[in-house]
Formats: C-alpha cells, sequence, structure tokens
C-alpha cells in the first residue's frame, strides 16, 4: 500500500510539474482509416532534428525525420524520398537520389503505439524503401509545411517478464511519470519499446497512413 501510494505522489507531482506548452503547429493524418490529429514538435535525438506528432490515451508518436546527403541542418523546399527506418543512408538510397536529381534528401517515418496499458505493449511501424515521397514547403512565415503518405511495416512488442519482475515498483513510477510527461507537454517520453526492455513478437502486419499533412514552426 505505502509502494502504491508513493506511484500516486510522484505521478501526480509530474503531471504538475510540467505545463502544456501551446502553439500553432497542425498534424493531421488517417492512420489505418482512422483520423490522427495533434500539434506537433521538433525535437533533437542524437545528432538529427525529428518532427514528432503525439497524442495519449493510448500514447501514440508518430516520428518524422527529413534529412540530407550533404549534412545540411537547413531543410529546403521540396520532394523528400521515404527510405527504410532503420536503413536510411545506405549506397543504394544515396545514388538514387543523387542520380534522379529530383529529391532534396530522404526521410523517414517512425509510428509507435501503446496498445496495452501501461506501456506494457506497443504496435510499432516503420517506412520502407517503396519509392514513396513526402513533399515540402518552406514558408515565408518560418513554417514548415508538408504533405505525404505511405505504408509502414507494422510489428508488434510487449514487455520483457524479467524487465516487469525485476524492475518492480520502479519501473511501473518511471512509465507513470514518463506517461504524464508526454500528455502534459506534447513531447514523448520513453514511448520506443526497442531496447527497452521489450521482445518483439512474430505478428506482423502493414500500417497505412494517408493523407498526412503537417505545419510546424521552425523559429
Amino acid at each position: 500500500m505505502k509502494a502504491f501510494f508513493s506511484l500516486i505522489l510522484l505521478a501526480f507531482a509530474a503531471t504538475t510539474t510540467f505545463a502544456q506548452i501551446a502553439n500553432d503547429n497542425t498534424f493531421e493524418a488517417q492512420i489505418n482509416g482512422n483520423k490522427y490529429q495533434t500539434q506537433p514538435r521538433r525535437i533533437r535525438i542524437g545528432n538529427y532534428w525529428w518532427v514528432t506528432a503525439n497524442t495519449v490515451k493510448p500514447d501514440k508518436s508518430l516520428r518524422i525525420w527529413l534529412g540530407s546527403y550533404d549534412n545540411k541542418d537547413i531543410i529546403e523546399t521540396g520532394t523528400y524520398l521515404i527510405v527504410d527506418a532503420d536503413k536510411p543512408d545506405t549506397k543504394e538510397n544515396k545514388k538514387k537520389v543523387q542520380d534522379l536529381g529530383k529529391y532534396k534528401g530522404i526521410a523517414v517515418v517512425k509510428y509507435v503505439e501503446e496498445t496495452k496499458e501501461p506501456r506494457m505493449e506497443y504496435h510499432v511501424g516503420k517506412s520502407q524503401n517503396n519509392d514513396e515521397t513526402i513533399s515540402v514547403k518552406m514558408g515565408d512565415n518560418g513554417f514548415l509545411e508538408a504533405t505525404f503518405s505511405c505504408t509502414l511495416a507494422g510489428s508488434y512488442w510487449k514487455e520483457k517478464a524479467t524487465a516487469t519482475v525485476f524492475g518492480g515498483v520502479g519501473r511501473l513510477i518511471n512509465k507513470m511519470e514518463d506517461k504524464a510527461i508526454t500528455k502534459t507537454t506534447g513531447y514523448d517520453s520513453s514511448i520506443d519499446p526497442e531496447g527497452n526492455g521489450y521482445s518483439r513478437q512474430s505478428k506482423t502486419d502493414a500500417i497505412t497512413v494517408t493523407d498526412g499533412a503537417f505545419k510546424l514552426k521552425m523559429n
């Protein structure tokens, strides 16, 4: 009972510590035919900038990375080739972009959805080399605007029994805090199951993203 009470207090503290950040950004898409609408953010993960669009109940995150082979950190107006999320910078992708001359760079799309609370199981989708594209426009008002549709390779993930047992109440507290951060700030917090105590299941499928469009303030 004492541990449970502490969990509630920590979850409440996490919720009240972070204030929701309002913005004028917009994101809309149909994911497997269901409307997905939220306010996207721009975040840096490692050395790269990502557009991340998150919702809660259940927790969902759709991330888009736009990049070029000349290491520019500036997004230019034009068409970006959507590539394999796990292997984006292959020689084949680079050759396709450079030889055809119609792409400004490459793009990666990744989708994560919590399918069992609290973050016990996930449905994950990753872009592939399907010759799909994202059309990008940099407006004079400082907004990045983009439209896209793509099909993602879907996989299912489940929390490992060892992670549940040995993580105990501490792991549960961390997950509740992460969920609170995602809810109150609009930024996803530790939502990706890969390498985080989850195992990939044998079931696979396809996740379709259609009529995707977003507008994001860049400065």
